[in-house]
């Protein structure tokens, strides 16, 4: 089995995922990061022998089969493309592009790279969805009609070392975030167990600000976004980005025609199971609650792992893939990649327009990345320096 080289762009999140590729053999032998601190305790990490470099035009020359894109959010996209040209495969962590006509150049690029892309989105490798795309797969719930995903991550206003460690300086990608935005942790796992790409959105934020001065205060103001989508297979999806309400979870239910499954919020992952008495299968019970299995050969490594153990299967789920020389299955691909960054981008252009509904395209079709090849507008700032072209707050003129 060969030894992959593996190079790492953005030290923090970048750090987590090496320490993946490690348990499964691989050798990290570059990392880049223009933050000293943070390059310096990966370095640590790490161990000798890793080159480190502070500008990407350098660390991109060195000899590696893999880049882990773990760089600022917003930022992912062309950087995957001068992988491409060198035929370097990628591991994207978070939205493939944060543009539309970044997910055009992305999708075109792709078509003249023998480099493998995958979307590094974990949360569909957790156990509880793990589960629930199994007993979607048995057919039991029969056709698959309605999924919620919601990615709720309250936080303390007066968290400073949260305000240090994450957005510390005032163009800081999450102080520009929109409620849309981070979505594939919600829409990821949904999409993995019922197999529906979304083919049009529409959604509402609901505002409620850090009022007063608080580390954490931006320019966003909105706590959620509630998104709905219809979906390729007419179901219908409801999912959040990372949203601020109630109490911290990760929850997920999908509902059939013959009956649903979910994650028991407080539970730490419990299943609920449920069943008609007129359509449950032979010898199963209406109401079935229980803790998932891994079902997995690797559970010493899994439990090593990050995020539920979910680091460590999407890693190995990347090696495999080159190992194979294939693209990643559903919904980690460069098209379903592209296809959640639309829900989210557009999902905001929606808030923004009162709820208007908007069309996702699919970028496999050229009429329709023509439709959005110059369309550049972002709530944020781009790797270039641009500033925000459009508002990150459902009410806009908030700072």
């Amino acid at each position: 089995m060969k030894q992959w080289k593996i190079g790492i762009f953005g030290a923090g999140r970048g750090c987590d995922i090496a320490r993946n590729f490690k348990l499964l053999g691989c050798e990290i032998v570059a990392i880049c990061d223009f933050h000293p601190a943070r390059l310096h305790a990966a370095l640590e990490e790490l161990g000798e022998g890793v080159a480190s470099y502070t500008d990407f035009k350098d660390f991109i020359e060195h000899d590696m089969d893999a880049v882990v894109l773990a760089n600022y959010f917003y930022e992912h996209a062309p950087y995957a493309i001068e992988c491409f040209k060198r035929g370097i495969h990628v591991y994207s962590e978070c939205i493939s592009n944060g543009t539309m006509a970044e997910g055009v150049a992305l999708a075109r690029a792709a078509e003249n790279t023998t480099s493998i892309y995958m979307l590094g989105e974990n949360y569909p490798q957790m156990s509880f969805n793990r589960e629930m795309k199994r007993v979607v797969d048995t057919g039991s719930l029969g056709r698959i009609l309605y999924a919620e995903g919601e990615y709720n991550h309250p936080g303390s206003p007066d968290d400073l070392w949260f305000a240090k460690t994450y957005c510390y300086f005032p163009e800081h990608w999450r102080n520009f975030n929109p409620a849309t935005y981070y979505i594939t942790h919600s829409i990821g796992p949904v999409m993995r167990a019922t197999g529906a790409t979304p083919k049009r959105v529409t959604a509402f934020a609901a505002f409620a600000p850090v009022e007063g001065a608080h580390p954490v205060a931006n320019y966003v103001g909105d706590r959620a976004a509630i998104i709905t989508t219809q979906n390729d297979d007419g179901s219908i999806f409801r999912v959040t980005g990372c949203s601020e309400f109630g109490s911290y979870h990760n929850a997920y239910r999908v509902c059939g025609t013959e009956g649903q499954i979910e994650n028991l919020r407080g539970t730490d992952g419990k299943i609920m199971l449920r069943y008609n008495g007129w359509s449950k299968p032979e010898g199963a019970e209406e109401v079935n609650c229980y803790d998932p299995d891994w079902n997995d050969p690797d559970v010493d490594k899994i439990e090593q792992s990050g995020h539920g153990g979910s680091d460590y299967i999407t890693a190995r789920m990347f090696v495999e893939a080159m190992e194979e020389g294939r693209q990643p299955e559903f919904p980690f691909n460069l098209h379903a990649a592209i296809a959640m960054s639309s829900v989210a981008i557009l999902a905001n252009r929606s808030v923004l327009a009162g709820g208007q509904p908007f069309d996702i395209p699919d970028f496999t079709k050229e009429e329709d990345r023509a439709k959005y090849e110059n369309d550049w507008l972002s709530p944020a700032y781009l790797a270039d320096g641009t500033p925000p072209t459009l508002p990150a707050s459902s009410v806009p003129g908030f700072a």
